[in-house]
């Protein structure tokens, strides 16, 4: 069943990031988007990374994607937002992409992907990565957020009108 659930949620990743890729209306794209967002989620869980997955849904999800969603329906003219297709690049990007897939083939097919017969254990990763966050890395936390609010700040000054 673990099987059959990892290449639907790959399938998930696939097609959605194709419709992001090749999507002509806007907002279909970013829904899309989040079916990619999930299905990376969806992949985390079955790496055991926990920590990770739930992070992904949260800033990718629940941050990043609000973000693009209310960036589109606040712009003018939403209604006749059409996504050009049209590139005069298609070759070069068919080139490397034919590339790429053939260092990632090369790569696949010569590791003796032979793995091991017992289930790993499954072990929790939120509790010590909580613990180092607020022990040992607490002043590059704080400067993170700093720096985050700093940008917001300055996202909200540049996109307000003037009076």
């Amino acid at each position: 069943m673990a099987d059959f659930i990892f290449w639907v949620i790959w399938i998930l990743i696939v097609v959605s990031a194709g419709l992001v890729a090749f999507g002509k209306n806007l907002i279909h794209s970013v829904f899309a988007l989040m079916g990619t967002f999930l299905g990376v989620a969806g992949i985390y869980i079955f790496l055991n990374a926990d920590f990770l997955a739930v992070t992904q849904i949260v800033v990718y999800v629940g941050g990043i994607l609000v973000l693009l969603v209310f960036g589109i329906m606040l712009t003018n003219q939403i209604s006749t937002a059409k996504i050009s297709q049209s590139s005069v690049q298609r070759g070069l990007g068919l080139l490397v992409v034919l590339a790429l897939l053939a260092i990632l083939l090369t790569a696949l097919l010569s590791h003796d992907w032979v793995g091991t017969t017992q289930p790993l254990a499954f072990e929790e990763t939120a509790r010590g990565i909580g613990r180092l966050l607020f022990t040992d890395y607490l002043i590059l936390f704080e400067i993170a957020s700093v720096l985050l609010l700093g940008a917001l700040i300055g996202a909200a000054t540049l996109a307000r009108k003037e009076l």
